[in-house]
């Protein structure tokens, strides 16, 4: 298991770094797009230097995000090259999709945007950065499909002379690309994004007002990063609501987990924190009915009916089934050239247990319980943080719009708290999404000590530790640099500031 636990920690490791621009590329992406489409409206020379300050935050962030996707992206062939294998002919699809269409499309109109100001029109160079941010938006997208089937994987089917799972028609690729569970998770990540962006544009804003500097750049920020964070969190509350339902439907483990639900049943009540509880509400979330049926953790491992009168089969029951599709593969594999009748009858008993097939790998049923701890307090500190960025949000926004703000010299702080906090809260999200399903690297097909590479447990180490002081070095960088742009502010004139 040490190589399994050592790969783990490096590709989260490597995705939670990842994720630190990602959200902030979205984000800023969004609010730099308002303030030029602002310039070119009002043909305000002030709303040109204002987008152009956060424009150049934006190209550092951008830069530094696209140089860790990469790695991430090549960690699926070092490190879980079984993996890579097995959902090759889906999984490349998307991310093919999204290198040669969605990436090059930002890539190309990125150098419009920055270094095209004074050489094309300013509706063109509008136009460069719209599409510059809706290039990163559908590079997310296509990224988030993937992630999306490894939660719910449909539109694929168990080859057993590949060993592989694969889309048959162009029917079942529209069928992965429309997956409800990858459709919630863009919306919910991009928007997320949104909230990011806001509340960095937010905090920085603050900061100048802090200092006495740049006010009326500080002011005109603060309403658009606040109007731009606040639609992003109403749109992260109502995607939540999806994501919690598609939760309850394709990874009921995760969702009793976050829980930290034991014994479910009808009007399950939800917990605020332990001791803390609202009766029947977790029922409604997780089915939009007050008297929905919940399983917990029990539940799940016994068996039970779900709410359209469905029997699930317990998870010994799945793992008996799960080997029965392990020995008939075998079987099938090795009769296919020297007995075909022999082979069919094998592939007919594999093809009637293949949905359980991952279960045929674990060794205890309670392997398919997550650690409910971490993931019980991700998703209430995602949930408590995100409202606490939503108060901050409208009182900035509220106290800028009477010309106040800068007097609440509290407020001011506390927005610029609210950076640190936004990242924790995202970083929250991918941890009740990620963790809330293991050990699954594909829910119910392919559990992570079958999808790792043959490595040692020593060279991943290594490569962990080379990569940490690598991302440190990147993100101290990233921050100095950033720092230095905010320090030395906007290039407004002195009775604009």
């Amino acid at each position: 298991m040490d190589i399994v636990i050592w790969s783990r920690i490096q590709f989260a490791m490597t995705a939670a770094y990842h994720w630190l621009f990602v959200p902030l590329t979205l984000g800023l992406a969004l609010v730099m797009a308002v303030m030029e489409t602002l310039y070119v409206v009002k043909k305000d020379d002030f709303w040109k230097k204002t987008a152009k300050f956060w424009m150049k935050l934006f190209a550092v962030n951008f830069a530094v995000g696209i140089a860790t996707g990469i790695i991430l992206e090549f960690e699926f062939g070092t490190n879980w090259s079984n993996y890579s294998w097995f959902v090759g002919d889906m999984f490349g699809a998307p991310l093919a999709i999204e290198g040669i269409l969605a990436f090059f499309m930002e890539a190309t109109f990125f150098a419009v945007m920055f270094f095209g100001w004074e050489k094309v029109s300013k509706k063109f160079h509008l136009a460069s950065t719209w599409l510059t941010g809706i290039g990163a938006t559908i590079s997310a997208y296509w990224i988030l499909v993937a992630n999306g089937w490894m939660q719910n994987p449909v539109g694929t089917t168990f080859n057993p002379d590949t060993v592989r799972s694969e889309m048959a028609s162009a029917t079942a690729f529209w069928e992965v690309i429309s997956n409800p569970v990858a459709v919630s998770k863009f919306f919910h990540s991009v928007t997320s994004g949104w909230l990011t962006g806001g509340i960095f544009t937010v905090g920085v804003s603050c900061w100048y007002l802090l200092k006495g500097r740049e006010k009326r750049f500080a002011k005109s920020s603060i309403i658009v990063g606040g109007l731009v964070g606040l639609l992003g969190c109403g749109c992260v509350m109502l995607t939540g609501d999806a994501s919690g339902v598609h939760a309850a439907e394709f990874q009921p483990m995760k969702l009793a987990a976050a829980e930290g639900l034991e014994d479910g049943g009808r009007g399950a009540a939800f917990t605020i924190v332990p001791g803390i509880r609202v009766p029947k509400m977790l029922s409604f979330l997780a089915t939009h009915d007050f008297n929905g049926y919940v399983p917990g953790i029990n539940d799940i491992l016994r068996g039970y009916t779900d709410n359209d009168g469905n029997v699930v089969p317990s998870v010994a029951e799945k793992m008996r089934m799960g080997r029965t599709a392990l020995d008939a593969l075998a079987e099938y594999r090795s009769l296919r050239e020297s007995d075909p009748a022999a082979a069919a009858a094998a592939r007919a008993v594999l093809e009637q247990n293949v949905q359980y097939m991952g279960y045929g790998h674990l060794e205890k049923p309670e392997d398919v319980i997550p650690p409910v701890g971490v993931v019980f307090w991700a998703f209430r500190l995602m949930v408590g943080i995100g409202m606490l960025m939503a108060l901050a949000l409208l009182l900035t926004l509220f106290f800028a719009w009477k010309d106040r703000i800068a007097s609440k010299r509290w407020l001011l702080w506390a927005a610029i708290w609210c950076i640190p906090l936004v990242y924790i809260c995202g970083q929250c999200g991918w941890i009740v999404a990620e963790v809330g399903r293991q050990p699954w690297t594909i829910q119910g097909l392919l559990p992570v000590n079958v999808a790792i590479s043959s490595l040692s447990a020593g060279a991943v180490r290594t490569t962990f530790f080379v990569f940490l002081a690598v991302f440190a070095l990147f993100l101290a960088i990233e921050i100095r640099i950033m720092l230095g742009a905010i320090r030395k502010g906007p290039e407004v004139e002195p009775e604009n500031a």
